[in-house]
């Protein structure tokens, strides 16, 4: 008797939640889909994108955003020396890596001014002291 009983409410929810998602699938399209704009032809969108390249409001393959879009006025500078400069740029790190504009680098660290000995000495000592916590559940 307790098997049909459980049968029948198995029954009972799956056709109600059945049901929940039968209306939700119709209702949802009408509620929240915009009137559809008409489609824009291959044409179009080649013209379209031919008039933003020449007009230069086009972002270069590869940045993230319009903070690195390409520069407006031409350069003053020869070839050999904007070669000079990027290179003087990558050797102090300054340059961003493509595909990166919005990305900025932690500081980097100090270099430390003891031996690989001194700092195993230092941690080995402050291990013996009680001053290192080793996993979640330590006491110490």
């Amino acid at each position: 008797m307790t098997s049909k009983s459980l049968f029948s409410g198995v029954a009972v929810a799956l056709l109600a939640t059945a049901s929940q998602f039968a209306v939700a699938q119709t209702a949802a399209p009408q509620a929240t889909a915009p009137a559809p704009a008409a489609p824009i032809t291959r044409a179009e969108r080649k013209k379209e994108t031919a008039a933003e390249n020449k007009a230069g409001e086009l972002t270069p393959a590869g940045q993230a955003g319009p903070s690195m879009a390409m520069p407006k006025e031409k350069s003053t500078l020869t070839r050999a020396e904007r070669k000079k400069q990027t290179a003087a740029e990558n050797k102090a790190g300054e340059l961003i890596p493509a595909g990166q504009a919005g990305y900025t680098p932690a500081a980097p660290k100090d270099k430390s001014t003891l031996t690989r000995a001194e700092r195993k000495k230092e941690t080995a000592a402050a291990n013996k002291a009680g001053k290192i916590n080793s996993g979640e559940a330590s006491d110490r």
